[in-house]
């Protein structure tokens, strides 16, 4: 199956390199191979939809060149990692440091198999977790059962409450500042 895994990373980089994207995760599995694509680190946006299409449409035909690729029937998935990313390799720990994290292990560590807060760093062989009570918790990769990031949604204050006045203040002074700067440029 490692084959299948080296066959097609190598067919796709090149395509996702073309394309201004990164492999995230490649797993064949139950003749699913999944492919998960995403922006480089620290991009100004994420992967769309028509991306996605596109990687789907120019990897299926290089599978179709190559039929010795992936063995026997499967089905193709492209998709991205989403908002809230599974962790399964080094590499996935290190590009989300500074995350909230959820990590379910299968050996305990301090009596617990569950640690939840910011990942702090990563190297090769552990991940260290910053719980909401300030501890820094050091995980080996290896013990980790499963672990993915954790989307923080923001809340916003309720209509018409003083601080979604206050919000709406501050969102309209530097608008009003550059159409009085238009004016005068105008003029």
């Amino acid at each position: 199956m490692s084959s299948v895994i080296d066959r097609v990373t190598e067919m796709v980089t090149p395509i996702l390199s073309d394309l201004g994207l990164e492999l995230y995760d490649l797993d064949f599995a139950g003749g699913v191979l999944k492919v998960t694509v995403d922006t480089p680190p620290g991009g100004p946006a994420s992967v769309d939809i028509d991306q996605i299409a596109l990687v789907t449409r120019l990897l299926g035909r290089e599978l179709d060149h190559d039929e010795n690729a992936v063995p026997g029937r499967f089905t193709l998935e492209v998709s991205s990692p989403g908002l809230e990313r599974t962790l399964r390799t080094p590499a996935h720990f290190a590009r989300e440091t500074g995350k909230e994290v959820n990590v379910r292990l299968r050996e305990q560590i301090d009596g617990r198999r569950r640690v939840n807060g910011v990942l702090v760093s990563a190297t090769g062989s552990t991940a260290v977790v910053r719980e909401e009570d300030g501890t820094e918790v050091e995980i080996p990769l290896d013990i980790i059962d499963k672990a993915r990031t954790v989307f923080v949604w923001e809340t916003n204050p309720k209509p018409n409450s003083p601080e979604a006045r206050a919000k709406g203040k501050k969102k309209t002074a530097p608008d009003n500042a550059q159409s009085q700067t238009q004016e005068a440029n105008a003029q």
